[in-house]
């Protein structure tokens, strides 16, 4: 993929793997250049959403990008809070995330997941006007579907570790699994 390709991608937006019935909605906060170009979301190498959730359970093995449709028969689907490609999550704006989180109100009033899991607590606290959100399941609901922010699995996000990002994927799973009571992780001060 030539650097071209990559600039042609800014702006682009990515279909969503939506459908109703799902255990878990992913939300991504917006697509890379790399996933705008190719189509597919978290499409970049150093990408760790589809470790993580292979490791945490949710998939009974690794699936690459170009799979992202296999996800609806397992129950999970992927969108993303704001639409428009960018290098790098931080070149949103505030008011980007916040109609990125009405928009996705309405996706979520429309098909009704389990769970909405947010993948960047950061993107989170703007799109929804909770500064106080931490990662974790939320007070939040939207109709029936529970919220649950989890890390943001970008690379760039060192605060979370390969094992730690797939255990709080873990945490989920088992709540999207057997609907139990969810235990608060510890606080420990990790933020993205």
């Amino acid at each position: 993929m030539t650097p071209e390709q990559l600039a042609a991608a800014r702006d682009r937006t990515l279909t969503d793997v939506i459908g109703g019935g799902l255990r878990v909605l992913f939300c991504g906060i917006n697509p890379g250049l790399m996933s705008a170009h190719l189509g597919q979301h978290f499409a970049r190498p150093g990408n760790r959403f589809w470790p993580a959730l292979h490791a945490s359970g949710f998939t009974p093995r690794r699936f690459a990008p170009a799979e992202q449709h296999e996800m609806l028969a397992l129950g999970l689907g992927i969108t993303n809070v704001a639409g428009r490609a960018t290098a790098r999550a931080d070149e949103l704006t505030a008011d980007e995330l916040v109609e990125g989180g009405r928009r996705l109100t309405a996706k979520v009033e429309e098909y009704r997941p389990a769970w909405l899991a947010v993948l960047g607590v950061t993107a989170y606290r703007v799109a929804f006007a909770d500064k106080h959100a931490r990662v974790g399941p939320q007070e939040r609901t939207i109709g029936t579907t529970r919220v649950w922010a989890l890390p943001s699995p970008s690379g760039l996000n060192a605060h979370w570790s390969p094992a730690a990002l797939a255990e709080e994927f873990a945490r989920l799973r088992e709540a999207a699994d057997h609907g139990a009571a969810v235990v608060p992780a510890p606080a420990d001060g990790r933020g993205l």
